[in-house]
């Protein structure tokens, strides 16, 4: 009877594979550093709606010059004095200046020039100094020889230096990028050189050294992505700062000089029609303003969602 009872049961029940690599799989859900960051930034509705603005401004001011066809070369209306100084209105949005010219289309160019000569600071700078930051920060030989320049170069006032540079290469961009980049990467690299410091003789580097690991591996994998969110941060702040570097210079007239607009250039020459038409000194301010606000947000809030420690 009992026989019989198991037969019946048999096809109930199977034998179970063995599989000896199944111990080694991990039963942690999949976890992907990017996607956590990016969660993490949107979580916030107010960081989203500044970041929206912040890409509008970015992409109008690349894209509308283009179109407009703006020359800060040629003045259209300046043989026609009703054109000129006209308020803002449906058909003349930020309203015209002292010449004629569209001050919408004066504005956008001047941003786009600002955004470009910023973003392309930033880079260089970033590369330099992170790149030679890291390694400064691991080797001691050249730690003393890279403090000496740096206590020279940072007491050269960077106004002066920007002066000499200026009248000595002439006015453009590419003089403007080379005289805000000629001495920022030295203190990028030094904020770097820092942050390394404190990393590098922990446990595990120590360790890694102690295997055999190059200076530079250990560089690349075990301190900088460590950084991010400290690069970022520093990001955040230096792209605002470079575009209101690029203004200052450009109002004081060491930037790029009457062949590139500048919103800079429009507010030194706006200022004097300050009395009877404070709108062309207030419109290239409120979108300086606005771009260097929001970058700086969004900056500021990638930097923390990059924490590795926003994401327990």
């Amino acid at each position: 009877m009992e026989e019989k009872v198991l037969e019946t049961r048999s096809d109930l029940f199977e034998f179970a594979s063995f599989d000896e690599f199944e111990s080694e799989h991990i039963a942690a859900p999949q976890y992907s550093y990017w996607k956590s960051v990016w969660r993490t930034f949107v979580k916030n509705k107010f960081t989203v709606a500044v970041s929206i603005v912040m890409i509008i401004l970015v992409l109008f001011a690349l894209i509308q010059p283009s179109v407009s066809g703006y020359d800060p070369l040629i003045a259209p209306n300046v043989t026609n004095p009703e054109m000129r100084f006209l308020r803002p209105s449906a058909e003349h949005i930020f309203g015209t200046d002292n010449v004629g010219n569209e001050v919408f289309d004066v504005v956008w160019a001047g941003a786009r020039n600002s955004i470009i000569i910023s973003f392309v600071c930033t880079a260089i700078t970033m590369i330099l100094g992170v790149t030679i930051g890291a390694i400064w920060g691991f080797s001691k030989k050249m730690d003393k020889w890279m403090l000496e320049v740096y206590n020279v170069v940072a007491n050269v006032p960077f106004l002066l230096l920007a002066m000499i540079l200026s009248y000595v290469m002439g006015a453009g961009m590419g003089t403007l990028i080379f005289v805000m980049c000629v001495t920022e990467w030295i203190f990028v690299a030094f904020f770097i050189r820092t942050q390394v410091m404190i990393i590098r003789d922990r446990e595990y580097n120590l360790a890694s050294k102690c295997l055999g690991t190059s200076t530079w591996t250990m560089i690349k994998n075990n301190i900088l992505p460590y950084l991010i969110s400290v690069i970022m941060t520093y990001v955040s702040r230096m792209i605002p700062s470079l575009i209101s570097y690029e203004v200052f210079l450009s109002y004081m007239g060491l930037g790029l000089g009457v062949t590139k607009a500048s919103l800079g250039r429009m507010i030194s020459i706006y200022t004097s029609y300050m009395n009877g038409y404070p709108h062309l000194f207030w419109i290239p301010v409120i979108v300086l303003a606005l771009l260097s606000i929001s970058l700086y947000i969004v900056g500021q809030k990638l930097a923390d969602a990059a924490d590795p420690r926003t994401h327990m």
